[in-house]
């Protein structure tokens, strides 16, 4: 039966429809955030060498990110309706990503542990109807688009 390590909860400054988890290790990263990613018709998670781009339904908001870590795959989650879920891979070679906008890194770290691993990962995300109708008329949303990021090392 999987166990959950350690759990995590913060606000994620969205900007430019997106943001990028990444490890800390700078010198490891032939391309950090935003470098290369793909905007229009992106998939919900694209993986790159060190790091993983997560895109958003709004532009401009304050998502909320609940990060685990699991120590194996944990079960599919089942506390929210997801609206859409994605997989990916990351290797870290510092064991620590931060969470990146096109307006600079957050000062927020996320512990995965095992430096040097590779860690695959789940992401869902609910809210993001609600968010986009939200940008639209009232500036820019706080706390509406939910996410849930659970990684276990491969």
């Amino acid at each position: 039966m999987p166990t959950l390590l350690r759990d995590q909860t913060i606000d994620v400054r969205v900007d430019f429809g997106g943001f990028g988890l990444q490890d800390t290790d700078y010198d490891a990263l032939p391309l950090p955030y935003p470098d290369e990613r793909v905007v229009d018709q992106a998939p919900f998670l694209s993986a790159f060498e060190g790091r993983v781009d997560v895109e958003s339904a709004a532009h401009t908001h304050t998502a909320t990110l609940t990060f685990e870590v699991w120590d194996s795959e944990p079960p599919e989650d089942r506390r929210a309706h997801w609206e859409v879920q994605g997989e990916a891979e990351i290797l870290s070679p510092s064991g620590e990503l931060e969470i990146r906008a096109i307006a600079g890194a957050q000062e927020d770290y996320l512990q995965l542990g095992g430096p040097g691993a590779m860690w695959k990962m789940r992401v869902y995300c609910t809210g993001r109807e609600e968010v986009a109708r939200l940008e639209l008329e009232d500036g820019i949303p706080h706390g509406v688009e939910i996410y849930l990021a659970q990684f276990w090392m491969r």
